[in-house]
């Protein structure tokens, strides 16, 4: 028994030993992945992808709450007074030109009318007497029949008579328009805002009936900074409506700039003028952006921005002391975000190589494999954002002040 324990633990110690032996002195912890997070001895090169960094066109832009108005606007009245007879329309309702809104009650008008139509017809009878009285006076006088100054009168009175005859007509016509008052009718099309009276109340010239806004030509008013006033070119600054998600809807260059700021609030109004094709409404509240100048300036991809605190970085990629591509760390300095790219204020030169992908990977002096790229991942409006340097996460730098502070 004791020779069978001997063999059992002769067998273990010969394991034991070549388990030892197939260790290698160098592999003492963990090997390195491809993260290259071992030391630097073991740390193997990460393939990134790399932007150069180069200028673009950079907007500067500032961002206010416009109003927009109605290019056709009026405020309807009755022309005449009387009691609501009639209303023919609804408020919100589209309208045409001519189309009756309200009738006031026209029954003193119409019984008028027919007393005017009736002295133009007794006129028109005293008229053609006269001149068939003048026709006689003529013949007569041609005879030796008729005197001088009896003719004369024939004639005066014939005169008369066609000049009443216009009155009468002048008088028909002036009750038919006078009638027309009592009918109110769209001036233009457009869309029927509230109407404050109703059936049975009694209106004279002065009383509000209702307004109509025509929404096919809008022009919306913004306010903005005497400063920043002062750098709008009529006919070539643009001012552009934007949507919920803040990308343009519509743009039209400014028309008008008020000479004097608003006394109370100490802002300048600028006006533009566009086709309404999108639905929008007179009287809407919307978010408009005002581009003071367009220039060429250095822009960093958002996707190679992350942050900290406060301070923003980039990983750049840069020759080590062995000859070999590592990342690097800069910090830089950001203007305003407008699609997937910040404007470079400071930090970085033209044609400094850009780490784009696998931010959160990399650490400062980590060996690199640089892959270029042409496109950002996914490039497109509205998409990319600053990571933060702690969690990964996207969005942070996007709320970076733009450089004009307009927002």
């Amino acid at each position: 028994m004791r020779l069978v324990r001997q063999g059992v633990w002769g067998v273990w110690l010969v394991a034991l030993v070549l388990a030892g032996c197939q260790r290698s002195p160098g592999q003492g912890g963990p090997q390195g992945g491809a993260g290259g997070h071992g030391g630097p001895g073991g740390a193997q090169a990460m393939q990134v992808d790399v932007m150069e960094l180069r200028p673009g066109q950079v907007r500067d832009t500032g961002e206010y709450l416009g109003t927009l108005i109605s290019r056709r606007s009026i405020t309807v009245y009755p022309q005449v007074a009387g009691y609501v007879q009639r209303i023919s329309v609804k408020p919100g309702q589209q309208v045409k030109q001519g189309q009756p809104l309200l009738e006031v009650d026209p029954r003193r008008e119409r019984a008028g009318l027919q007393g005017a139509r009736a002295q133009r017809a007794s006129a028109l009878a005293q008229r053609q007497f006269a001149r068939s009285t003048r026709q006689r006076a003529e013949q007569l006088l041609s005879e030796g029949l008729m005197s001088r100054q009896d003719y004369e009168q024939a004639e005066a009175q014939a005169a008369a008579a066609e000049a009443s005859a216009r009155a009468a007509e002048a008088q028909l016509q002036a009750q038919q328009v006078e009638l027309g008052y009592y009918r109110v009718e769209a001036p233009f099309a457009g869309v029927v805002g509230d109407i404050p009276v109703k059936v049975g109340d009694y209106v004279t010239p002065q009383t509000v009936l209702t307004n109509v806004d025509q929404s096919r030509a809008l022009e919306v008013s913004v306010a903005v900074p005497p400063e920043r006033a002062a750098e709008v070119k009529v006919g070539r600054t643009q001012v552009a409506v934007l949507d919920d998600e803040g990308q343009p809807l519509v743009s039209a260059p400014v028309f008008f700039v008020a000479p004097t700021p608003d006394p109370r609030t100490q802002l300048v109004e600028l006006k533009a003028a566009f086709d309404n094709t999108h639905g929008l409404l007179a009287g809407q509240v919307v978010h408009a952006q005002v581009v003071y100048a367009t220039r060429e300036a250095l822009r960093l991809p958002s996707f190679a921005v992350t942050q900290q605190s406060s301070q923003y970085f980039a990983m750049v990629a840069v020759q080590g002391d062995g000859g070999s591509m590592v990342a690097q760390r800069r910090p830089v300095k950001l203007g305003g975000l407008q699609g997937n790219y910040y404007e470079l204020l400071e930090g970085l030169e033209e044609g400094t190589q850009v780490i784009v992908g696998s931010l959160q990977l990399l650490q400062d002096g980590q060996p690199i494999q640089p892959r270029p790229v042409k496109h950002l991942p996914g490039e497109g409006p509205g998409v990319g954002g600053a990571a933060d340097a702690g969690t990964g996460g996207a969005g942070d730098a996007g709320t970076a002040p733009s450089p004009d502070g307009g927002k």
